[in-house]
């Protein structure tokens, strides 16, 4: 047997060490969660996708009663900005959540679904998306969405040898 070890590059900053670029970001994230429908967990997730022409594209999470129904904040910025800008790349995506009357104290991280698209995205654009997790009390930049989503589905599993 031989043991793979496998680490993700995470770099922890307050507001106040980002550029004004990424204190933007995450500004329009907190701000799209005011406009979440998430009457059923009461967990509204703003997100804002950074294009390299300086677009930002908000999205926020859209539930439904048939759970499976609804959408991630994260792909509904990401499926606009692929609709509305299709040869435009990606360049960062800031993640907020509110919860209990106010934003969540600890970062939180795309789901695995969202992972995967947003993988998609940063292959198909053959450029790294940086990812801005936010937390009051601190947050997360990570480099790369392949740090998030080693060992990933991806095209090359789809090519017949």
């Amino acid at each position: 047997m031989n043991l793979k070890k496998i680490e993700i590059n995470v770099c922890e900053y307050s507001f106040s060490e980002l550029d004004n670029d990424l204190q933007q970001l995450i500004a329009t994230a907190k701000d799209n969660t005011k406009k979440s429908y998430s009457p059923y967990s009461k967990f509204a997730v703003g997100a804002a996708l950074l294009l390299e022409n300086g677009q930002i594209i908000s999205g926020s999470n859209q539930e439904n009663a048939a759970y499976p129904s609804g959408l991630c904040a994260e792909r509904t910025a990401v499926f606009y900005a692929n609709a509305m800008y299709p040869s435009v790349a990606p360049k960062a995506l800031a993640i907020a959540a509110f919860y209990n009357g106010s934003f969540v104290e600890e970062p939180i991280s795309p789901c695995g679904s969202c992972r995967q698209v947003l993988l998609e995205t940063e292959t198909r654009y053959k450029t790294n998306i940086q990812i801005l997790l936010y937390g009051e009390n601190r947050i997360y930049l990570i480099p790369s969405v392949k740090q998030l989503l080693p060992l990933a589905f991806n095209e090359q599993n789809l090519k017949k040898e």
